[in-house]
């Protein structure tokens, strides 16, 4: 049995992609939940929905048709495993969340593509959370197509949570399940 052992509040976190660079790379960051995962005390996290805010240098602006130097797309993933600076694919046991837009830089659009954005797990009931046990969170980026444009991006993930007790079963469980990728 889930138990919520605190109300639902937002961790942060943000991957710079440099100015420039290249087509095909990818950057990390991370989340440390060692404050809140305890495994004697059967604690976790339950991620009740994760929003991706992608943002320019300078003056933090949205001017997709400069994020990069062309046409292309920026990619983001969320993981509770590490995935070695790589994106995983869709069907991973450990993809909390993901977003991926297409960029026409002439016509300065964007189009979010192939994925929830962002991702809402459903009602606040933590029967609808992504329930985490590892004590680090991956967040991980990358542009296709084109090389990032002059100024640096900043991709942030802004995660609604709370902290949960689980019963030894599902604590068990859930460990099981998000350390068989690896």
């Amino acid at each position: 049995m889930t138990k919520s052992m605190t109300g639902s509040f937002y961790l942060t976190e943000t991957v710079t992609m440099a100015a420039l660079q290249p087509n095909s790379t990818r950057t990390q960051s991370t989340v440390d939940l060692s404050a809140y995962v305890n495994v004697p005390t059967g604690q976790a996290i339950a991620i009740e929905s994760v929003d991706f805010i992608i943002q320019r240098d300078g003056d933090f602006g949205g001017e997709v048709g400069a994020f990069l130097g062309s046409n292309g797309s920026i990619s983001t993933q969320l993981t509770d495993l590490n995935p070695g600076v790589a994106l995983i694919r869709a069907d991973g046991q450990s993809l909390v969340a993901s977003a991926s837009i297409s960029i026409d830089a002439a016509n300065n659009l964007s189009t979010a593509a192939s994925d929830f954005y962002p991702d809402n797990f459903g009602p606040a009931s933590l029967s609808e959370a992504f329930l985490v046990v590892n004590d680090t969170l991956y967040l991980t980026t990358g542009n296709d197509g084109f090389a990032v444009g002059t100024a640096a991006l900043f991709v942030t993930a802004r995660i609604r949570c709370r902290v949960v007790k689980l019963s030894t079963k599902d604590w068990m469980a859930i460990a099981i399940q998000s350390t068989a990728e690896a």
